[in-house]
């Protein structure tokens, strides 16, 4: 199984970017994909999630400006960020549950979960003041 994040870049404030995440295999039909971010020196944190029910998660601090969604027949999952912020300069990794409970994902969620089943390359955004 293998997951790659890609759609990072350069943007300024305010601005926009739509990050995808691709697996190998029809993982998005029965998992749960987040998306995390880390910037340098700071702890990886969970930004987004869906279900395979499609319930989705967000982090307070992007909540509003940042939505996570899926193509299944693509088996793609994409973050679109809007009104990027300086703040949101970090690496973005996409990485898959195979647990799909919602119930049990909103307490993962809550805990800022790393035990993911599987990890992509990250993809760098940078957003200029």
């Amino acid at each position: 199984v293998q997951l790659q994040a890609f759609g990072g870049g350069l943007v300024q404030a305010g601005g926009s970017l739509r990050l995808s995440c691709a697996a190998s295999g029809r993982l998005f039909s029965i998992n749960t994909v987040g998306w995390y971010r880390q910037s340098p020196g700071k702890q990886r944190d969970l930004v987004a999630a869906i279900t395979s029910g499609d319930s989705t998660y967000y982090a307070d601090s992007v909540k509003g400006r940042f939505t996570i969604s899926v193509d299944r027949a693509k088996n793609t999952v994409y973050l679109q960020m809007n009104g990027l912020i300086p703040e949101d300069t970090a690496v973005y990794y996409c990485a898959t549950d195979f647990d799909s409970d919602a119930r049990r994902w909103s307490q993962k969620f809550q805990m800022n979960y790393y035990g993911m089943d599987y990890w992509g390359k990250g993809t760098l955004v940078t957003v200029s003041a």
